[in-house]
């Protein structure tokens, strides 16, 4: 099956990363807010990550060829991870910023218009975001899942900081704005960490979700009363690719073609349920001793 093209959801991510980027930093340049800095120089994160994702999603809509037999999808997971590490670095700098900014504070000008511009910023985020979050379900894609929580975490960020400079107009305390901008930089490193961790799993081949394994067994289970069995279910997902393998057991009087015919159907149900998917299927009697040692994941 081949997959859709998702790069139209990277230009969206790259157009509200450049409205976004210049919106927040107009508001920083009123107010001279180092917490309003902070979620300007996010959104040229975003855009980095924007930009990432796009190169990706193209590299993973590539088919299959005779190089790479079992498709391209994992490039998702180099956007994911390229995305949480520029994540931190951007904490990283705005912590450096906050530090300074609380050796040597500064006062807030132009409070109104710094955040009504920074609110507009953050709806447009939040908006992008609901759009690649919805995408990214539909089209179980790493890249988009990690570019919406991106964005999800700069909405949040944003509310932040504009309590933070609230607060600064309302009591005079200008070390809130550096103190919410070192906290903000916490929040922007756990969000980093959690996509890291997200895109490492992946790489490492980490198996289908308990959720689509339980469709796949209860598939496999309703051949049972045709004295078919099964067992070692593999599973594993590249990007919005799914592949399973599984030795499905067959009453040894059954002719080779018989058993064929039941294999293909069963590949059949398991495209049918969780589609895109790579379905690599292995015969074997039932009683045979040689087919019951196969089950573990290393065979000596």
């Amino acid at each position: 099956m081949k997959l859709p093209s998702l790069t139209r959801y990277a230009w969206l991510s790259i157009a509200a990363a450049i409205a976004t980027m210049l919106l927040k930093s107009g508001a920083y340049l009123l107010t001279g807010s180092v917490g309003l800095l902070s979620d300007a120089l996010e959104s040229l994160v975003n855009l980095a990550g924007a930009l990432m994702a796009l190169a990706m999603l193209t590299v993973a809509a590539r088919p299959p060829d005779e190089d790479h037999a079992y498709g391209h999808s994992k490039a998702e997971y180099f956007s994911a991870g390229a995305e949480g590490a520029l994540i931190v670095i951007a904490a990283l700098s705005i912590a450096v910023a906050a530090v300074d900014r609380l050796l040597h504070p500064r006062p807030i000008e132009q409070v109104g218009l710094g955040l009504a511009v920074s609110v507009v910023a953050a709806l447009l985020n939040l908006g992008v975001a609901l759009v690649l979050l919805r995408a990214a379900r539909t089209h179980r894609s790493a890249t988009l899942q990690a570019s919406s929580h991106h964005l999800l975490t700069d909405v949040w960020t944003t509310g932040g900081v504009l309590v933070g400079v609230g607060a600064v107009a309302v009591t005079g305390w200008l070390v809130l704005d550096p103190l919410v901008a070192l906290a903000v930089a916490a929040n922007i490193v756990w969000a980093g960490g959690r996509i890291l961790r997200e895109s490492v799993a992946g790489l490492m081949d980490a198996a289908l979700p308990d959720g689509e394994q339980c469709v796949l067994r209860q598939l496999l289970d309703r051949y049972a009363d045709q004295g078919v069995e099964y067992h070692a279910l593999r599973t594993r997902r590249a990007g919005a690719h799914r592949f399973v393998s599984v030795h499905v057991l067959v009453p040894p009087a059954w002719s080779v073609q018989q058993g064929h015919d039941m294999l293909e159907r069963i590949e059949a149900d398991i495209r049918r349920a969780l589609p895109p998917i790579t379905v690599l299927t292995h015969l074997e009697p039932l009683g045979d001793p040689a087919a019951m040692n196969d089950q573990d994941l290393h065979r000596d």
